[in-house]
């Protein structure tokens, strides 16, 4: 079965997560996808370990399957040609070189769009390719700090903390796939390509959404709410009398149905905690009164009687029980996968659900230069 991108070819001149994220994605929908390194690999994420598995390292197979590899020497005359050419057959080329750095390769948009008007070209940078920091190195840790996403996350005891995973590039790797599908889609009507400037910092600040909206209506800085919600209430977590569960009420009639199971209908009943603003202005009075409750009984228990009551609720997972869950087994999101150097190994699959072009996993994670002469050979490229 087709896949929905399969006559676009991507070529991929990135790495580490945004781009090659992306480009998995990309990948994933049946596009063609062609990892470029230098010679031996350059992509650092096969060094980041452990774990490892016969030398292959988790982080790498984690963000670069439905891949062909080639390997081609940047810096010289032979491997600039190679990238020329291989562009001329391409739909899409995406990098994450620092700005100016694929112009001094001769590789800038104008010199590309010559060689094919077609060509979709992302740029991802840590900020941009405009600005007074364009030439400032971008990763995770420092634009989760820059873009205010460690000063709203953790507590008043822990201090500003950062995210348990590299969201910044998970994130700029989604809005890189959504902008490039945006301009392949345009072209069809224009028959013109176009460049696109992705940076991790703009792609954070635009996750901010209703914490940075919060402070552009009323100028207050957010505060670190560790567990709890800037806007709703109850949406926390609650200690319970053998764990940990969490409670999210989205809606006033959802915390009649709370006070219900509670069997504390004079909580519904005051004026202090009747709608969601004015939970919201009397939080440090609510909670300490649903805690109290919640301590009364186990987790079971009250996800139970939530989930009888349509209450939203959920117990807090380990990765261990996430990989065990039949939800997810259900769903595909595990995939077992034949690795040529790391053997059998097990990889998370992809959350598109597509009726007609479904989601298929049809490249390993591919060794550095893994395809070097299938890809000369078959596009007919003169080294």
């Amino acid at each position: 079965m087709a896949g929905a991108l399969e006559n676009i070819r991507v070529l991929d001149l990135s790495r580490v997560l945004a781009g090659p994220y992306c480009t998995m994605i990309l990948g994933d929908l049946g596009a063609e996808v062609i990892k470029v390194e230098a010679p031996g690999g350059s992509d650092e994420t096969r060094k980041w370990g452990p774990p490892f598995q016969h030398d292959v390292s988790a982080y790498y197979l984690s963000a670069n399957r439905n891949k062909k590899s080639i390997t081609v020497d940047l810096k010289s005359t032979e491997g600039i040609k190679i990238i020329k050419s291989l562009v001329q057959k391409s739909d899409v080329v995406i990098h994450n070189f620092k700005s100016g750095t694929m112009e001094r390769f001769g590789l800038g948009y104008e010199t590309l769009a010559e060689l094919n008007p077609k060509i979709v070209y992302c740029s991802i940078t840590g900020f941009g390719e405009t600005g007074p920091h364009k030439d400032m190195p971008g990763y995770d840790f420092i634009i989760q700090a820059m873009s205010g996403f460690m000063s709203i996350t953790g507590d008043e005891k822990s201090g500003p903390q950062k995210l348990g995973i590299a969201i910044t590039d998970v994130l700029t790797g989604l809005y890189a796939c959504i902008g490039i599908q945006g301009a392949l889609l345009e072209r069809t009507l224009s028959g013109e390509g176009q460049k696109l400037d992705l940076s991790l910092y703009d792609a954070a600040v635009s996750a901010l959404v209703n914490v940075g909206s919060n402070y552009l209506m009323s100028g207050n800085i957010p505060a670190p709410l560790g567990n709890h919600h800037a806007n709703i209430v109850p949406y926390q977590t609650f200690q319970t009398a053998d764990g940990e569960m969490v409670i999210a009420v989205g809606n006033d009639s959802q915390f009649h149905r709370l006070c219900t199971i509670l069997e504390k209908p004079e909580l519904h009943a005051d004026k202090r905690f009747q709608t969601n603003p004015d939970r919201v202005q009397h939080r440090d009075t609510l909670v300490p009164l649903l805690q109290e409750i919640f301590l009364t009984k186990s987790t079971a228990y009250w996800q139970d009687k939530c989930q009888e009551n349509k209450i939203p609720c959920g117990p807090i997972h380990t990765i261990r029980e996430v990989a065990n869950d039949p939800q997810l087994q259900a769903r595909n999101m595990f995939i077992d996968y034949q690795h040529p150097t790391a053997g059998a190994i097990k990889m998370i699959g992809s959350p598109l659900k597509l009726t007609r072009t479904p989601v298929t996993i049809r490249h390993h994670p591919p060794d550095a230069g893994e395809h070097n002469e299938d890809i000369i050979t078959q596009l007919g490229i003169k080294k």
